[in-house]
């Protein structure tokens, strides 16, 4: 018996140990965006030695540099705390904390991201970058995930679609822009990461892009579905996937224009087709363009992965200055290049574009600060979109 309520109090104990961090953890506010747009983060815990805040942060004010490391301080009860020195810029961050060297998302925010295998926590500032990325009082489209059957892989596919406002009810026919992820994304990359919905829905309604059907593909061909939500169950998600960037992606992806077209009221010419893509998004991008010259109209390549320039191991990818020298011979409406300063592709970006410049092939090119990161991606997009379909 004694033995018996020994451990019943045990259990007890631990059940309200448990409570004490659920009720402790609930009623802190972190992060909080301050007035004059600094924030400030929170953490209970009283048992660690040192937490930190990682971040991408940026100040609004350009000339400030500001930490991405935040060293937070412990108060007597162990509640740790720390702020941005200066007011951040407009935009969506993601941050986690470091507890004893250990990373942790905040337990406080229940807004989270995932980029491939890394959980880090988010949150917007200002509704982001000219306030595209927040939910405005406008006319909203419709996101849906839709299956479709690829005869030459032989499987169940996955597409993100977004349909503008309006497209159910309007009648009308729309262009398409095919919107691809990196390496290691997968269908809703765009959607979650990107906030392609947003920027789409807000840019419509200020009058600043036309409304268009984005449909946003898995780029893998080894994976049906994003991780977790095919029959290949609860997989860990993986940068590596066979077959990614060896032609078989280009190969396969008249399926999906064939299949948009079949089942949504689509322009169906190549000025009403665009795509683009970031990272290996964009070298597949580049690719499918060239090897189908009459099929996309415009075509955007967000911090491209533009190898191999030539590679004669895998047959689609031979001969491509001759085939950019096709393409080019009835040239997109717009061939769009952006890359920021600092990215590890700016080289063979620039070694690209100086292929375009000895043949004279005509082409937009924008360079912003930063590097490989969803900051520029997002504004690729709303700038890129803007462009398109005019």
């Amino acid at each position: 018996m004694k033995l018996f309520i020994t451990a019943a109090l045990l259990s007890c104990a631990l059940s309200l140990s448990a409570q004490q961090a659920l009720f402790n953890s609930s009623n802190i506010v972190s992060p909080q965006i301050n007035d004059d747009a600094s924030v400030t983060f929170r953490y209970f815990n009283p048992s660690a030695e040192s937490v930190k805040v990682v971040g991408d942060f940026l100040a609004a004010d350009p000339a400030v540099v500001i930490p991405t490391e935040i060293h937070m301080s412990k108060n007597d009860n162990g509640l740790w705390e720390g702020s941005t020195a200066t007011p951040l810029a407009p935009e969506l961050y993601s941050y986690a904390f470091y507890v004893d060297g250990v990373r942790t998302i905040d337990p406080a925010n229940v807004y989270t991201s995932r980029d491939v295998t890394t959980l880090s926590s988010i949150f917007l500032i200002g509704d982001g970058c000219d306030g595209l990325y927040g939910i405005h009082d406008v006319p909203h489209g419709s996101l849906t995930k839709v299956w479709y059957h690829s005869d030459i892989l032989d499987v169940d596919r996955r597409l993100s679609v977004y349909t503008p406002a309006g497209y159910e009810s309007s009648g009308r026919n729309y262009p398409v822009l095919y919107l691809l992820h990196g390496m290691g994304g997968d269908e809703n990359a765009w959607s979650e990461l990107g906030r392609a919905c947003q920027i789409l829905d807000n840019l419509i309604a200020r009058g600043l892009a036309r409304p268009m059907i984005v449909v946003m593909p898995n780029g893998n061909v080894d994976m049906p579905a994003a991780p977790g939500e095919s029959h290949l169950g609860l997989s860990v998600p993986n940068f590596n996937l066979p077959h990614t960037m060896d032609g078989t992606y280009e190969k396969v992806f008249p399926e999906i224009v064939n299949f948009v077209e079949a089942n949504y009221r689509t322009r169906r010419d190549k000025a009403s087709r665009a795509i683009a893509g970031l990272s290996m998004g964009g070298f597949h991008a580049l690719h499918i363009s060239k090897d189908y010259p009459d099929m996309m109209g415009y075509v955007g390549l967000f911090s491209s992965a533009i190898f191999p320039l030539k590679e004669e191991n895998i047959p689609l990818y031979a001969d491509m200055e001759e085939k950019i020298a096709r393409q080019f011979e009835n040239p997109p409406l717009l061939y769009w290049i952006a890359i920021g300063k600092d990215d590890f592709l700016y080289g063979i970006n620039t070694h690209y574009r100086s292929l375009l410049d000895a043949k004279g092939y005509d082409y937009v090119y924008t360079e912003s600060a930063e590097g490989h990161i969803w900051r520029n991606w997002r504004r690729y997009l709303a700038s890129f979109a803007q462009l398109l379909f005019k």
